[in-house]
């Protein structure tokens, strides 16, 4: 006696099950390039980091002591990159900006007296990201959760 062939509820059940697994492992494998490549970002941020800007802002991003009050000099002593200084007020494009060509117009009033040095000649785009994307690692949820709708204010007209 031949084998019933199998029922068309039962062979859709079946590519049902397929399609979900298939689905699933393609979502996992995507997860893991993306954690992959965030965890190399964060690396090479880091190592970025504690070479240009730790003499500065701090192994532990604290910036430097008195960071509000400006020194006798006139300049501001650098502030913090963690949540206890302005760095996450800022968007993205600014922070780029500041760190690529230094504390220049249109974000600070021509001639204004800074220490940060423009880092366009000794780090890439890429390398300024991956430092952004370390520092930013570092702000809790709160202040994630408070920048981004404060951002997302700013950019409405």
């Amino acid at each position: 006696m031949a084998a019933a062939p199998p029922s068309r509820k039962r062979l859709a059940r079946w590519i049902g099950a397929g399609v979900l697994v298939g689905g699933v492992l393609i979502m996992g494998f995507a997860y893991y390039i993306q954690t992959s490549r965030s965890g190399n970002q964060l690396a090479l941020g880091r190592a970025v980091y504690e070479k240009n800007c730790t003499s500065c802002h701090g192994v532990r991003l604290e910036g430097q002591p008195g960071w509000q009050r400006r020194l006798p000099s006139g300049r501001m002593p650098a502030p913090p990159h963690d949540d206890t200084g302005h760095t996450w007020h800022h968007p993205e494009r600014v922070l780029f900006d500041i760190t690529k060509y230094g504390v220049v117009p249109p974000h600070a009033p021509p001639g204004y007296p800074s220490d940060m040095p423009a880092f366009h000649s000794v780090v890439s785009d890429d390398e300024i990201r991956a430092v952004l994307a370390y520092i930013k690692s570092h702000w809790s949820a709160e202040v994630l959760e408070w920048r981004a709708e404060a951002l997302k204010n700013l950019e409405q007209p």
